[in-house]
């Protein structure tokens, strides 16, 4: 996950766009994306969405509306966000910002699958977590 693969291209610009919600990203290749900050919330890369393992993740749900607080660069090869609801541990390499923007339909149509599946909205409010940040309970 650390570092670009060789594919993977170098963004020339990132723009927030906070009215529209959207990280746009233009790369070295030519290709640009809107990825909705929502989007990038459910699938924030970090332990606390996506878990330790597989089957661990915790569906995000209620993100329609976050913004982004801040954008700080991570070295030369990922950004990390602050969003609106105070999720701040998702790292975004330039190769899953690609992936995010370049993958998008399809992801949404997961993401739409998953809620379905446990009969949630997207505006379904995520259920309090009295556990710590990272979901375990000890």
């Amino acid at each position: 996950m650390a570092g670009l693969t060789a594919q993977t291209p170098q963004p020339t610009a990132i723009t927030v766009h906070e009215q529209s919600r959207v990280l746009e990203v233009a790369f070295a290749d030519g290709r640009s994306f809107r990825i909705p900050f929502e989007l990038m919330r459910v699938y924030s890369p970090s332990a606390e969405v996506k878990g330790h393992g597989p089957g661990q993740e915790t569906l995000q749900t209620g993100k329609r509306e976050v913004t982004l607080t801040a954008l700080e660069p991570v070295g030369n090869y990922a950004v990390q966000p602050t969003f609106s609801d105070g999720h701040q541990t998702g790292i975004f390499s330039w190769d899953y910002l690609y992936f995010l923007g370049s993958q998008e339909a399809d992801l949404w149509q997961q993401y739409e699958a998953r809620l379905q599946a446990v009969g949630a909205t997207r505006d379904t409010p995520m259920p309090d977590k009295a556990a710590s940040a990272c979901g375990h309970h000890h």
